[in-house]
């Protein structure tokens, strides 16, 4: 058998067709979505995810302002322009560009953007809202995934789903997702002994650990969809995943590629939010 490719261009495309028309109803109301993200320093992968995410509001009518800062500004100056964003009624949606630099507290930095503005759905309200199954936002990457799960039909409730990577932006989000959409779920991470012992069961397969080829084909079972959010620069320059794509192939039901298979429904997931703020006004 061969796995059937679950496209996340695709179905980003699907849904953003279906957020324009959100936008055009919230402009006869006089409302713009506005995102607004805060950039540190000069990361080059840093510049290309912002400029996607720039493009990809562009694309459907969503407001964007790009605060560039350099990398040595101290850590109150970001944290007053937060302040500011999140008293700005043009502004429905915050994001500050990760990683930062170390000079910089993480958690004081994501804490001080409002709950209500909180896009990337790290705030500890909004982390303890999903927990509870209130969630305003979701974060963005294990929202994109279940939304690939419903855009293909592939049942959650009571299988048994598998989470490979324990991470406060997907692994633990994913899996408190899964859980609240009726699936058995299983956490593995690097100290868990005999991976495969885990995933053979699995009827849903989520890999996000950053390290490539860590879920081959005799690690899964037949018909298993096998989702794969890692992205890794391989040392001839080339791009993998975090699951051996052909072998893992032969034998799962549904497969996600990388690139174009997560990656895609992450910064879809952010406009998603960003609507869904400006609609909440």
């Amino acid at each position: 058998m061969s796995a059937k490719i679950v496209d996340g261009k695709l179905v980003s495309q699907v849904l953003r067709e279906k957020m324009k028309l959100r936008v055009e109803e919230l402009a006869k109301r006089d409302i713009q979505p506005g995102l607004a993200v805060i950039l540190l320093g000069d990361d080059a992968a840093s510049q290309v995810y912002v400029r996607n995410k720039v493009a990809a509001c562009q694309a459907i009518g969503v407001q964007s302002r790009v605060y560039r800062l350099a990398a040595n500004t101290s850590e109150q100056k970001v944290l007053e322009a937060l302040k500011l964003l999140n008293n700005d009624s043009e502004i429905n949606g915050i994001l500050v560009q990760l990683p930062l630099p170390k000079h910089i507290d993480e958690d004081k930095i994501l804490e001080i953007i409002s709950p209500q503005k909180d896009v990337d759905g790290f705030h500890k309200i909004n982390v303890g809202a999903m927990v509870t199954g209130h969630a305003r936002f979701y974060p963005c990457t294990p929202h994109g995934v279940m939304k690939l799960l419903e855009y293909y039909g592939i049942a959650i409730e009571g299988r048994h789903a598998v989470v490979v990577g324990r991470s406060n932006i997907v692994g633990k989000p994913m899996a408190l997702m899964l859980l609240e959409k009726g699936a058995t779920v299983s956490i593995c991470n690097s100290k868990t002994p005999d991976l495969a012992s885990f995933t053979r069961q699995a009827d849903i397969v989520v890999v996000a650990v950053g390290k490539p080829k860590v879920l081959s084909g005799d690690m899964i079972k037949p018909g298993a969809t096998v989702i794969d959010v890692g992205i890794n620069r391989l040392p001839d320059g080339s791009l993998a995943g975090d699951v051996d794509f052909e072998s893992v192939r032969e034998v799962a039901g549904f497969l996600t590629p990388v690139p174009g298979g997560v990656g895609p429904m992450t910064i879809t997931m952010l406009l998603e939010n960003t609507i869904r703020s400006s609609e909440m006004v």
